[in-house]
């Protein structure tokens, strides 16, 4: 079985023609850091398998400051949701930028949705990997009303070290909904204690 079905289908028992059906719908592309995958107002018909490098979804507000909605690192799947997902069809709300060089693998949302169907296991897959992105959206959301901002820092480099690792501050603090200056405080106040 190929390599790249085994890593993104990790507990999912594929067989070897279910895996070549697969493969055969993935197209792999390789991203330079600073690099856009996807930029604001652009179609979307694709969601994007992270095998390597680190990626950034965000948004830019009427003022132009940068909100960042996503991290996508290897093993997660990236995309504009909205544009992908929601009720109409639009064009993308979102940019997403290479942080990192990435290799990624992507598959077209009606050559995966034809997956899903035709292999019922791939669509259990990623109904688990949907849920547990709107649970962990939802997490966030819940973070950033009831929590400091001290506090949500704490979360989000103890869940995940290796993004905190590869990315800016300020893309980190566009994140949490803090400024750089207030990341620096929290950075500090943690640092001496």
């Amino acid at each position: 079985m190929n390599t790249i079905i085994k890593e993104i289908f990790q507990d999912t028992v594929i067989t070897e023609d279910e895996s070549d059906l697969i493969y055969s719908k993935l197209k792999q592309s390789s991203l330079n850091k600073g690099e856009f995958l996807l930029k604001a107002n652009e179609e979307v018909d694709d969601l994007f398998y992270v095998h390597t490098g680190c990626l950034r979804s965000y948004i830019i507000d009427l003022e132009g400051k940068e909100h960042t909605l996503q991290f996508a690192v290897k093993g997660w799947w990236i995309s504009d949701y909205i544009a992908l997902y929601g009720r109409k069809k639009i064009k993308s709300v979102s940019h997403i930028e290479c942080l990192k060089d990435a290799i990624l693998y992507r598959v077209s949302k009606p050559d995966f949705d034809k997956l899903c169907r035709d292999i019922p296991k791939v669509g259990h897959f990623h109904i688990r990997k949907m849920e547990l992105a709107f649970a962990s959206f939802q997490n966030r959301i819940l973070e950033n009303l009831t929590l400091s901002a001290k506090q949500r820092y704490i979360n989000f480099v103890t869940a995940y070290p290796t993004i905190a690792n590869d990315v800016k501050n300020y893309h980190i603090a566009s994140y949490l909904g803090v400024t750089t200056e207030s990341l620096s405080r929290i950075r500090k106040e943690i640092s001496s204690t």
